[in-house]
């Protein structure tokens, strides 16, 4: 999918990409829009395929969020609903988005539900318990993303699970590209979180209540995603346990302390069914990384950056994940990923 000539609402860019199934079966996209000034919208597309199987095109089919809530627009006229991630949570009966508001603030984590995907109620900015010394409010956050599935919180609470990436102050690629190349990782500040909301306490609406029992899930291990990690696609059930597609950020050769130059890539986790706080197994080498003109030029050169998977089901290939992704902040891709029969 690329931006249309002409059609205003795309003229910077069409990317990251939500990707789920509809009731009907057919597989819906939810792009990031990018209008002038970078004012985002999250359409609507359905994907088309050929008599393959493989996806070859979209049909585009509205609007499906703009910036509408106070928490979504900021006084000098810009504003963004941007990244969304959306999954269909079977016990509630309805979709579930997250996405990216961009108000006055910063960016911050909201919600949306639905039953049918062409209309989205808005559930508000997600808030937190403070964890130990930690306040996840008022923080920047970005790359949030809901297990489809109940998920037994630490303390066996029946919860809703969500992944996401605080963006502490002083830990954005751009501004830990300028520090040292020996520099100390902050375990706590610089990991993707999950956190649970409680059902029993707070019942199924997603209002007012917050999220708690935060596990720090993973920090940056290898050169490939050293100055930044962030949650990709939602979740993915499969027979190793939960996938987890998600990026990483590092500097490319050349690159300098005044001129960084970041590259992203994807690599893949595998977590504990039952325990998702629990890393089975993490890829040491990127699993999709930008090779092709089209990931290494555009809005933001050399970025693939996952959003959404369609496991193919549809076809009879549980072990088969189409993998949709940006592509340079430009355009979207979908990349095939095979389940291997064993794990290293």
């Amino acid at each position: 999918m690329k931006p249309e000539t002409n059609n205003e609402l795309e003229i910077e860019g069409v990317l990251n990409p939500a990707a789920v199934r509809g009731t009907d079966g057919e597989l819906y996209l939810f792009p990031r829009l990018v209008a002038k000034n970078n004012y985002s919208r999250i359409g609507i597309a359905r994907v088309k395929f050929d008599d393959s199987g493989d996806p070859v095109n979209v049909e585009r089919l509205g609007i499906a969020l703009q910036p509408e809530a106070d928490y979504e627009k900021r006084p000098n006229g810009g504003g963004g609903c941007e990244d969304a991630r959306v999954i269909y949570l079977e016990p509630l009966k309805y979709y579930i988005m997250t996405y990216t508001a961009f108000g006055p603030p910063g960016p911050r984590i909201a919600m949306a539900k639905s039953t049918d995907l062409f209309n989205w109620e808005r559930l508000g900015l997600v808030s937190y318990l403070t964890y130990k010394h930690i306040d996840f409010d008022g923080i920047n956050n970005k790359d949030a993303c809901v297990f489809p599935e109940y998920i037994p919180s630490p303390h066996g609470n029946v919860s809703i699970a969500m992944l996401h990436r605080p963006l502490f102050p002083g830990t954005r690629p751009e501004e830990i590209a300028k520090q040292s190349g020996n520099r100390k990782i902050d375990d706590h500040k610089e990991s993707i979180w999950i956190s649970y909301y409680n059902l029993k306490d707070s019942g199924p609406s997603l209002r007012y209540d917050r999220f708690t029992s935060h596990h720090r899930l993973a920090i940056p291990e290898q050169a490939w995603e050293k100055i930044k990690i962030g949650a990709g696609a939602p979740p993915v059930l499969t027979k190793f346990g939960w996938l987890v597609i998600y990026h990483g950020v590092h500097a490319l050769n050349g690159s300098t302390v005044s001129d960084p130059e970041l590259c992203y890539s994807a690599g893949v986790m595998i977590l504990s069914e039952k325990e998702p706080q629990k890393i089975l197994y993490r890829s040491s080498e990127p699993i999709l990384k930008p090779e092709l003109p089209e990931e290494m030029v555009g809005t933001i050169a050399n970025v693939v950056f996952p959003t959404g998977t369609d496991r193919r089901d549809d076809i009879g290939k549980p072990n088969r994940i189409d993998v949709y992704y940006g592509m340079a902040d430009n355009r979207i891709g979908v990349a095939r990923l095979d389940l291997p029969e064993t794990l290293e």
